[in-house]
């Protein structure tokens, strides 16, 4: 399981929190360092069957300095998956990827199923 996650961020603190406390191993990726590449924000995004919105950290600093609010609707898939491989402060986090299961931001209940 990958929990690709920004240490600062107090959401991915508490999802890593939930993790350890139930026993979950994972392998941790910081995604400032390394940020996912187009053909993973593809894979992820076709199997989670959310929309790609979701994907977008939309109370990030970066996401509304560049006005992405206005833009997103009027770009293709491929440009905002693009978009996301280019800096990780525009991905929402945490993120996991277990098989095929891709979990977006921290809903504890959605995180239940990982046990």
């Amino acid at each position: 399981m990958l929990f690709i996650q920004y240490p600062k961020c107090t959401t991915c603190q508490k999802a890593k929190k939930w993790l350890d406390e139930n026993n979950i191993e994972y392998t941790e990726r910081h995604i400032k360092e390394e940020n996912p590449c187009y053909e993973e924000l593809k894979e992820w995004y076709e199997k989670s069957g959310l929309p790609l919105k979701k994907f977008f950290n939309t109370s990030g600093l970066l996401y509304k300095s560049m006005q992405l609010k206005d833009k997103l609707p009027e770009m293709s898939d491929e440009e905002q998956l693009r978009l996301l491989a280019s800096d990780g402060m525009l991905v929402k986090r945490p993120l996991i990827v277990n098989g095929s299961t891709v979990l977006v931001g921290f809903k504890e209940a959605e995180w239940e199923r990982l046990k």
